[in-house]
């Protein structure tokens, strides 16, 4: 059975070009936030690309990509994901589609959620993608070590670290690196979110946190330093509306610096 699921995984993923993790030891940096943009900026660049979602007790990238809550449909190769647009261009797959009521809390055991990231990875028909993004909980925890374990088969590229600028998230991301380092995970680069502020009526960024603490970790770390997203209204407000900030706001700084981000990963996958 193992063998069989070990080769379904193969299968599977077979036309999946490169697979990302998003990681972070701290909650509420913006994983989640990072992983949307980077898969629309990823779009955007004419690629295909998915996201599997397996912070299982906070699924909110179907909302951040107003996709709802569709039912998943099953072919004869697994799990159909949920696409986004009527090109396929951006596929989803969450736990946030499998729950009856949206405000239900799922509470499980580590055994029943390694489970279910096993079916996600295993089940789930891809098809082709240029970049499979893997948004994960924060710390390093039964959830990421079924994500590498049922991945194993198939290559992982490497692991983006999201940091805010403060010492208290550093820290923790510290420990985030040392995980990667134990599991061979390659390190792609960090990313310091919510640095500065955007001002919505000037534009004018302001440092309302310290800032710099990402870069100076990558140098601390000898890590990859992919740059920095302010804190900016017009992301938030697109991402709490479903909308996507790359075709509404081309122009700004903020959309600068996740194209460049995203530019940045896709010259790293190609040397992977």
């Amino acid at each position: 059975m193992a063998k069989r699921d070990a080769a379904n995984n193969g299968q599977r993923l077979a036309q999946v070009r490169h697979v990302v993790l998003i990681l972070s030891g701290k909650g509420g940096v913006g994983k989640s936030t990072i992983t949307t943009e980077l898969a629309l900026a990823l779009r955007h660049a004419g690629k295909k690309v998915g996201i599997l979602d397996v912070d299982l007790c906070g699924p909110s990238i179907p909302r951040m990509l107003n996709v709802g809550r569709p039912d998943v449909h099953q072919c004869d190769s697994g799990w159909v994901p949920v696409y986004t647009d009527a090109q396929k261009s951006l596929a989803l797959m969450s736990i946030g589609f499998l729950l009856e009521d949206p405000d239900e809390a799922v509470v499980w055991r580590g055994p029943k959620k390694t489970a279910l990231i096993g079916q996600f990875v295993s089940d789930v028909a891809w098809g082709e993608l240029d970049v499979l993004l893997v948004d994960t909980p924060p710390g390093t925890s039964d959830e990421h070590l079924a994500v590498l374990e049922n991945l194993k088969k198939h290559r992982v590229d490497g692991a983006i670290l999201v940091t805010t600028p403060q010492a208290v998230s550093t820290g923790d991301v510290r420990r985030e690196i040392t995980f990667c380092k134990k599991t061979g995970v390659r390190i792609l680069g960090i990313i310091e979110n919510m640095s500065g502020f955007v001002c919505p009526h000037c534009s004018e960024c302001s440092n309302i946190f310290s800032k710099g603490g990402g870069e100076e970790l990558a140098k601390l770390t000898g890590s990859v330093f992919l740059g920095s997203v302010p804190l900016d209204p017009q992301l938030s407000s697109s991402l709490e509306e479903g909308k996507d900030f790359t075709q509404l706001f081309p122009d700004s700084a903020t959309f600068s610096a996740i194209s460049s981000i995203s530019q940045t990963l896709l010259r790293s996958l190609q040397t992977a």
